[in-house]
């Protein structure tokens, strides 16, 4: 008696399946647009915050140095960003001259509207990869991804 291997598309993941996935491994709130194969969540309990790459690997570095992990990092490779899926704890900045010195870095808080996550289905026009997949519900603070983000800024100390 001979097996047949069952065909490789029998294995292929596809969006429903990664969307269960963010669903039941990492509750996020995913769904899917049935014509394009993108999977998106709305932002509330699961906010982001936005870098370029360049700022965002040193964010990530002094995150892993303080213990901070798993970090759920989308990579944007045509524009250079990632975005850290983080808890909404990020609390409005009131000061001018700070909100002026994160918008001129381009770090961008997302608090509300949809948030684009990788896709199995290709996109030919917005690319998102994993830099550090979600694997968990474990999302970071918001806050500290922020701070993190603000001593990474030019002139400012580390701690």
């Amino acid at each position: 008696m001979t097996q047949t291997s069952p065909p490789p598309s029998a294995y292929a993941e596809t969006p429903r399946s990664r969307c269960e996935f963010y669903r039941r491994m990492c509750s996020l709130p995913t769904v899917i647009d049935p014509a394009t194969g993108r999977i998106t969540m709305r932002a509330g309990l699961v906010g982001a915050v936005m870098m370029p790459s360049d700022l965002a690997h040193h964010v990530k570095t002094l995150l892993d140095v303080r213990g901070v992990a798993p970090l759920p990092i989308i990579g944007h490779p045509r524009a250079n960003m990632w975005t850290f899926l983080v808890r909404s704890d990020i609390q409005p900045i009131g000061d001018p001259v700070e909100v002026a010195r994160l918008w001129k870095a381009r770090v961008v808080v997302i608090r509300e509207g949809d948030i684009a996550l990788p896709s199995p289905a290709p996109d030919h026009l917005m690319v998102r990869t994993w830099v550090s997949p979600a694997i968990s519900a474990f999302r970071p603070s918001g806050a500290v991804v922020l701070e993190c983000a603000r001593v990474c800024l030019p002139g400012q100390q580390q701690q």
